[in-house]
């Protein structure tokens, strides 16, 4: 299998109605943003996509309308499910529908030992042909923890087990797991699942999901692009000031990405319940903080 290397990935959002439908019409101009600004693949629906409070419908509605509109970008479908089954169908679908590669995240809800964890992936990915990678985030999935040797039994097991996408920030893990899977798969990737793309990359990430890529891509392309090269003292500028974006978002909570995009004129509406739209103070508080981030006034307004 000739090795897929995602690169610069851009994680959208979901873009919800007043009645928390999805909001087509939106998304198709979040996508055309997207691919206008330096994706060079696209995946969802991820969690910053609220893909745990979209059906399995909409999630695959989602899934084809994107493949429609990113013409020849790679899309990586998000197909997991605390389901095996469920998760298995979605990736046929994926598959068949066009996706690039499918990725998957510890499951969620259940907390199976790691020998069911390793059944869980396995039967995942051999059911489609794709590239298929696992995605960790601990912070936001607690639960079981992704060991060493289960990356290496998945290796055993799936030929197109492709990489980790890692958010844990975790670097010791990320070292533990590129060197020792490269041993055995020297193609086998390890991504960065957040932004800290100075220290992933001088760990060995090749490429990187982003969901601040939505408010910031220049600034985000930018800092992505001078750790491709290795140029990581020039890089560290830029990567303090996504650091600053990242923890004014977060500390806003669930709704702070919505609420950021709405701040640089891209309103793609509130979460859907149970997260809560942020309150007129929070908006305001969340305005203050990105209105003193110097870099985000050469980023695009509006669409």
């Amino acid at each position: 299998m000739t090795p897929f290397q995602p690169g610069f990935v851009h994680t959208p959002i979901t873009p919800f109605k007043r009645d928390y439908g999805v909001d087509f019409d939106t998304f198709g101009k979040l996508i055309a943003f997207h691919l206008g600004h330096g994706a060079q693949a696209l995946a969802l629906p991820m969690h910053a996509g609220e893909s745990v409070s979209l059906g399995d419908g909409e999630q695959r509605k989602l899934l084809e309308f994107a493949l429609r509109q990113a013409g020849k970008v790679p899309v990586i479908a998000h197909i997991s499910d605390s389901g095996t089954g469920i998760a298995v169908a979605r990736a046929r679908h994926a598959q068949d529908a066009g996706a690039a590669a499918i990725v998957a995240t510890m499951p969620y809800y259940w907390t199976p030992p790691p020998a069911m964890i390793v059944e869980h992936f396995a039967q995942i990915g051999s059911s489609v042909r794709v590239p298929f990678f696992v995605f960790y985030t601990p912070e936001e999935m607690g639960g079981t923890k992704l060991a060493t040797d289960v990356v290496l039994k998945l290796i055993e097991r799936l030929d197109n087990f492709a990489g980790v996408v890692d958010a844990s920030l975790d670097w010791q893990f990320m070292v533990n797991i590129a060197s020792n899977a490269q041993r055995v798969r020297p193609e086998f990737q390890v991504l960065s699942g957040s932004e800290y793309m100075v220290s992933a990359g001088a760990l060995g990430a090749t490429s990187m999901f982003s969901s601040l890529a939505a408010v910031a891509p220049t600034l985000v392309r930018r800092l992505f692009d001078l750790c491709r090269r290795e140029r990581y003292f020039e890089a560290r500028a830029d990567q303090e000031t996504v650091s600053a974006l990242r923890q004014a978002v977060k500390k806003a909570g669930f709704a702070g990405l919505k609420a950021a995009l709405r701040v640089m004129g891209r309103d793609c509406g509130e979460p859907r319940p149970p997260n809560a739209a942020l309150s007129a103070a929070m908006n305001a508080a969340l305005a203050a903080e990105l209105d003193v981030i110097a870099a985000l006034r050469a980023e695009p307004r509006g669409w």
